[in-house]
């Protein structure tokens, strides 16, 4: 892995990332992830933010949650870029008009050089409007991992 990560976040940081997922994960079924990339590959240098997202999605199996309640919050660094993707069972009740005032109010924090807290914003406010659609389950279960994805 590239220093570059590392000019933006912290080891500590990441930590309390993963933290705060788990903590928000106690209050909604549905499954939050954070991946954070450096740059695009070659291989996908003609695609676009969301295309990108939507190849991470489906390389973490977030598409096979129970109740297609994943969501994946994307970072590219290198373009700075950033993206909001919910699976299909999030989109029918939450459009993505939602996850984007999300993301901009998060690229507002990162303009201002704050990224591990723009992050963990993020993802407490991804975390409240999921519960308010998608509350926890008494049979609920950890279906993926509450680690970063770093590459």
């Amino acid at each position: 892995m590239d220093k570059l990560i590392y000019q933006f976040f912290s080891d500590d940081d990441f930590l309390r990332i993963s933290n705060k997922i788990k903590e928000m994960e106690k209050i909604t079924s549905g499954e939050i992830r954070v991946a954070i990339k450096e740059k695009k590959r070659f291989s996908e240098r003609k695609k676009d933010i969301r295309q990108l997202s939507e190849n991470e999605f489906h390389k973490l199996n977030m598409h096979n949650t129970r109740d297609k309640t994943g969501i994946l919050l994307y970072l590219l660094l290198g373009e700075k870029q950033f993206y909001i993707l919910a699976d299909s069972g999030i989109d029918k009740i939450v459009g993505q008009s939602a996850w984007d005032n999300v993301r901009d109010e998060i690229q507002l924090k990162f303009q201002n050089g704050k990224f591990c807290d723009g992050i963990i914003w993020g993802i407490d406010r991804v975390g409240k409007i999921l519960s308010e659609h998608f509350p926890r389950k008494t049979d609920d279960t950890n279906e993926l991992s509450n680690e970063i994805v770093l590459d």
